[in-house]
């Protein structure tokens, strides 16, 4: 007779959890994983992929513009949302389906609930104890609301794909990614956005000359961008819209409210502490190069842990675990010129380190910039430009940065990422040969420094 019900439990069904259950099951593990709300996790319902979407409708009303002066006439057009928010909801239910069907096909088994952990090898799901060898937690993040009057009347990123009326009048608060993404999406979508952060400029951590460009590009589409502006309540009135008020004694009427001030670890009723895991002071899991916590039998991983909170992260540490437990080597991750993208308009590519970085860490550093209209707009009229940024290591010529705003920045980066990764210097670059006429070609062809 088994000594435990499972090899594996896993407590969250996201691209971490998911990953790491049909690898065990693959590895011939006999594997439960837990999820109470949507199979997929953030990225698929409430994340990445329903965002990018909403970035490409939000897209279409200035390339309907740009169309006239390319010779078509689109006449008059209107944006209807109940056809986005449906076709969406659509798409990741689908998407849902996939999650499912990858985990039965995997032999894993699925239960629809909240798990916490009784003990080092038990969990209760549905008021039923279940016994493993070891628990995963894979639970990722939450949106968080500052504790403010009136917080009930904001919406989360969590609610806002699911909206039963377009709002056409919209406050966003926060200064990340997220915040800076859903200003141009409701932009573009036809609402008057104002966005509200409590810092002189949004997007810290990124290169600074990528911050002020991407401020100045929002600036251009009518986004009202407030800094060093701190919300302090909300309050509902009586047409149902909603007064915003401010530190400084100014407010904002709106139909929304959107916050985007952060995620905290999605911990709650686990029963993680009652175990002994250990946490960090901002909720996260506590755990080693093994991924293994503070309790030998209880692992954690992706966004619960407070490391990058990103999807590939999540599946590149769920690869390294199970690759670990199958053979024992050190589960190493190389969390080092991680490639990243904000899908804000124009959108944000980047990798390695921004120059500020670089010059803290007490580098020598070299600087190459290029500013520039991109050629599709050259017709259209449209004022949108583009930069690109490398940041070159004045001792051995290694590209330690690429940074990038403009169209497909993701896109472009991506591979960038590789090279970055390769060791490639800036006379590799200088010696690639570019695709003409396109804007990646900037990226080997930029050959006088900047000033200073």
């Amino acid at each position: 007779m088994a000594e435990y019900d499972f090899d594996l439990f896993v407590i969250g069904a996201g691209s971490g959890g998911v990953r790491a259950s049909r690898m065990a099951a693959a590895q011939g593990m006999k594997v439960a994983v837990a999820e109470d709300r949507y199979m997929g996790g953030t990225c698929v319902n409430v994340g990445c992929v329903p965002k990018k979407l909403f970035v490409y409708a939000s897209g279409y009303s200035a390339g309907f513009s740009d169309a006239r002066a390319y010779g078509w006439n689109s006449g008059g057009v209107e944006f209807d949302w109940p056809t986005l928010r449906d076709n969406n909801a659509k798409e990741v239910a689908r998407l849902n389906g996939i999650y499912r069907n990858l985990l039965d096909n995997s032999g894993v088994e699925t239960l629809n609930g909240r798990a916490s952990i009784k003990g080092p090898h038990s969990v209760i799901v549905n008021g039923k104890e279940i016994t493993a060898k070891r628990i995963l937690v894979a639970t990722g993040g939450w949106p968080f609301i500052p504790n403010i009057p009136g917080r009930e009347f904001a919406l989360t990123s969590n609610e806002v794909f699911s909206m039963e009326n377009f709002p056409k009048r919209v406050l966003v608060v926060g200064g990340g990614y997220i915040a800076v993404e859903f200003a141009g999406i409701f932009a573009g979508l036809g609402a008057n956005v104002h966005l509200s952060y409590r810092r002189d400029l949004f997007l810290r951590g990124f290169d600074r000359d990528i911050r002020t460009f991407v401020r100045d590009e929002m600036q251009k589409k009518n986004i009202d961008l407030k800094f060093n502006h701190n919300v302090v309540s909300i309050e509902k009135l009586q047409d149902g819209s909603l007064l915003a008020h401010a530190d400084d004694g100014s407010s904002i009427n709106v139909d929304m409210v959107l916050y985007a001030t952060g995620r905290v670890a999605n911990v709650e009723g686990l029963g993680l502490e009652e175990q002994g895991v250990v946490l960090h002071k901002d909720g996260t899991i506590s755990v080693d190069d093994n991924f293994r916590t503070s309790v030998r039998s209880i692992y954690a991983l992706g966004d619960v842990t407070g490391e990058p909170q990103l999807t590939p992260v999540a599946l590149a540490e769920a690869m390294a675990l199970v690759k670990h437990w199958r053979t024992g080597e050190t589960a190493e991750i190389d969390y080092n010129n991680i490639p990243t993208a904000v899908f804000c308009q124009p959108n944000i590519g980047t990798v390695g380190l921004s120059e500020e970085e670089a010059r803290d860490s007490g580098l020598d550093v070299t600087i190459y910039k290029s500013e520039f209209r991109p050629m599709r707009h050259t017709v259209s009229g449209n004022t949108e430009r583009t930069l690109m940024k490398l940041v070159v290591d004045a001792s051995n010529d290694k590209v330690i940065g690429v940074h990038m705003v403009g169209d497909d920045a993701g896109e472009i980066i991506q591979g960038m990422a590789v090279a970055l990764k390769a060791g490639a210097t800036k006379s590799t670059f200088d010696s690639t040969i570019g695709i003409h006429p396109t804007a990646a070609e900037e990226f080997v062809t930029m050959r006088t420094p900047v000033a200073g």
